[in-house]
């Protein structure tokens, strides 16, 4: 695999890092390091070394900085070399995706496995997820389908809405405030460009009833779950259960630790055994909370799939719904992520949450498959 990476923002060479290939024998990356006054490309190759080790280090053979005209994004995206798979970096709040228009065909342009390969941060592009932009069903406008990073395929994700709305807009050279309706595994989602560039997204009603979120703890609350508590490697935690589309676990402390403070937890350690406990039988992302006032909170995230992550949309709101449900926040909330900051609201009148920030371009590039 080669991979090849155009920047479409400025940026600095450090972005660089994570783009290499495993199974060919060398890799070139071309991208555009932009200043007020002129555009350049630096195009730098590199060759396996030769050794019997399939997964070798890579060493840098040639590298010159030329003068380049702009690309056009469009036409860059519409290019259809056979064998080759053209893509955009976007990110929101640093939790990462490998968009690709799909709107062509129902059929994703790569498999589970090839998801995955892209995917690693050392030998392929890096990212969270391969998210495609396909043709709308059902009357909608487009239709989105995720492959996690580990090649299992949630339902939908709200950082990915995000960046899906900004990819759209790009790919139909829109600029001016804009809405969609977007097919997901899980619901209609309609996604919004605001004025200020973030994107508000209307994420629809949360489920609670505990058979469809689903969890098999037993309902305490009508039919939901609300701090309930469950058995973790020997710790019981309290835990409130929402879907968003997609499963989620909340908590917010467990038994002689009520109050979390999450930067002093080992997701990777505690993540794993909350995804593939007995009580989710579809697995569940889990966020872990800190309340620093009734407005504001505080969370990380261990994501089914995908693993400690930057960013979770969908856990954002989930973690507000948990939160007010708990007595412990307004219906109003922003959520500090490790990527930065979401507005999350769950509103009384039609009991939908709302989710409100930001979604980036990286680079422009493509992968030889």
């Amino acid at each position: 695999m080669s991979i090849a990476a155009v920047a479409s923002s400025p940026f600095t060479p450090s972005y660089l890092r994570s783009v290499s290939a495993t199974s060919q024998s060398s890799i070139s990356i071309s991208s555009s390091l932009k200043s007020s006054s002129s555009s350049f490309t630096l195009h730098l190759t590199a060759n396996k070394l030769a050794t019997k080790n399939p997964n070798s280090e890579f060493s840098v053979t040639a590298m010159s900085v030329t003068s380049q005209q702009n690309i056009s994004k469009t036409s860059f995206l519409d290019r259809k070399e056979s064998a080759v798979l053209h893509f955009v970096k976007y990110h929101g709040l640093g939790n990462d995706f490998i968009m690709v228009n799909n709107l062509d065909s129902m059929e994703p342009k790569i498999t589970p496995e090839e998801a995955v390969k892209l995917c690693d941060r050392n030998f392929g592009i890096g990212a969270d997820g391969v998210i495609f932009a396909m043709p709308g069903i059902n009357g909608t406008d487009y239709t989105m389908r995720i492959f996690n990073s580990d090649g299992s395929e949630p339902e939908m994700c709200g950082n990915g809405v995000r960046c899906f709305a900004k990819f759209v807009s790009d790919l139909s050279n829109l600029n001016r405030r804009q809405s969609f309706t977007v097919h997901t595994g899980a619901w209609l989602i309609i996604p919004e460009i605001q004025d200020d560039g973030k994107v508000k997204v209307d994420m629809g009603e949360p489920v609670l009833k505990a058979s469809d979120v689903p969890t098999k703890i037993p309902a305490n609350k009508d039919q939901s779950v609300v701090k309930a508590k469950i058995e973790v490697d020997g710790v019981n935690w309290n835990v409130t259960c929402v879907s968003m589309g997609n499963p989620h676990c909340v908590t917010f402390g467990s038994e002689g630790n009520e109050n979390l403070v999450v930067d002093e937890l080992n997701s990777a350690d505690i993540g794993p055994k909350f995804e593939h406990h007995a009580v989710f039988p579809a697995r569940t992302n889990t966020e872990f909370v800190q309340v620093f006032s009734r407005s504001h909170l505080k969370m990380r995230v261990w994501e089914r799939g995908a693993g400690a992550t930057l960013a979770c949309g969908t856990g954002a709101c989930a973690v507000v719904v948990a939160a007010i449900l708990e007595g412990r926040s307004e219906r109003n909330c922003t959520v500090d992520l490790p990527g930065g900051p979401l507005e999350i609201e769950w509103r009384e009148d039609d009991n939908h949450v709302y989710m409100t920030g930001p979604a980036e371009v990286v680079f422009y590039g493509s992968a030889q498959l």
